[in-house]
């Protein structure tokens, strides 16, 4: 599927490219129902307008784009320093594009690629479902960083640097069973969520199937919509929540390390001591997991090598040294303060 250009606009109408162009630049000179019809079709036909044309002789902007979905992850913000450091040293600019949660990550390219011509992208988050036409109209070489696409995507239509979220949620659930917990809660993402938050999901009902321990959806609390994702006050309204519910768990496993920290402080409102009353585990092993009291149990995720791996990847392709890869590396289960025994 070939981009829609300004010319198919022009022929579908029956005007000409200049029509079409004080159209989409709110030109005074132009009948009201012409620009009328002309809008409708560019709607229709999804062409992305160039604000960049008069650019256009600069096709090399010698930037690295990147497209990050989550702006308050402190796990991304270490990323995108160690994407800094390397794309500079290589005498590259960077260009930060914060991606909404609600908005398609390959539309935000796509136009973004319209407009600032970068000779490379990396997307920082986003969602495992996107139509293989749409990915190709992406010209410049792309990589997507600590996610991954569906399994039933043409894997030589892109690239990948993650870990394997279902087996890293299955392993951290699956230690908490060994330490003889039961009754597990989650903390997941909100309940419509199709892509990381999903895959740790998964990740949970795998290791209780394994254990033969029975799912039960009563101990799973869906983040508040109203609330950031993977954040500190989703995880403390989620937990406050659970606990109004009259549920019992004696451990809540939490899809990021942001949402543990705020079920650690519900649970002490609430009078409740971590470890010794509850567990608690979280997921990414970002930096204050590790000097938070008590010191977190959670997945570690191997961010630097991630990010290196990332921009090494991209210009790799961009230089034509390698085809579309994917790289998978593994988590590292990081056991703290915050997982008690219980026999």
């Amino acid at each position: 599927m070939e981009q829609v250009t300004i010319k198919d606009v022009a022929r579908l109408c029956g005007v000409g490219v200049s029509t079409v162009s004080r159209a989409i630049n709110n030109h005074p000179d132009i009948n009201g129902e012409t620009k009328e019809k002309i809008m409708r079709v560019i709607a229709e036909c999804g062409y992305i307008p160039n604000n960049s044309a008069r650019n256009l002789k600069r096709v090399e902007s010698k930037t690295i784009a990147v497209l990050m979905k989550g702006i308050t992850n402190p796990f991304f913000n270490r990323m995108v320093k160690i994407f800094e450091d390397m794309i500079v040293r290589r005498r590259y600019s960077i260009l930060i594009h914060h991606v909404d949660e609600e908005e398609d990550e390959v539309t935000a390219a796509l136009r973004l690629e319209k407009e600032k011509k970068p000779c490379g992208l990396i997307f920082l988050g986003g969602m495992p479902e996107h139509e293989e036409d749409k990915l190709r109209q992406i010209k410049a070489p792309f990589v997507m960083c600590a996610f991954s696409l569906s399994p039933k995507t043409d894997k030589t239509v892109y690239s990948s640097v993650s870990i394997d979220d279902v087996k890293a949620a299955c392993e951290m659930v699956s230690y908490l069973i060994s330490q003889g917990h039961r009754r597990i809660a989650m903390a997941a993402a909100r309940k419509e969520d199709a892509s990381v938050g999903k895959m740790r999901l998964d990740g949970y009902k795998k290791a209780l199937k394994e254990h033969k321990i029975p799912y039960r959806e009563e101990l799973v609390i869906y983040q508040n919509p109203d609330e950031p994702p993977y954040s500190l006050s989703g995880g403390y309204e989620a937990a406050k929540r659970f606990l109004e519910s009259g549920q019992e768990a004696t451990a809540i496993f939490a899809i990021s390390d942001m949402m543990a920290f705020g079920i650690c402080r519900a649970l002490r409102d609430s009078g409740k001591m971590v470890p010794d009353d509850v567990s608690v585990a979280g997921f990414d092993g970002i930096e204050m997991a590790e000097y938070y009291c008590p010191a977190l149990t959670t997945m570690k995720q191997p961010c630097d090598q991630m990010a290196r791996e990332s921009v090494e990847l991209l210009f790799d392709l961009m230089d034509g040294r390698c085809e579309n890869r994917q790289k998978v590396f593994a988590a590292e289960l990081s056991v703290g303060e915050s997982v008690k025994e219980r026999r």
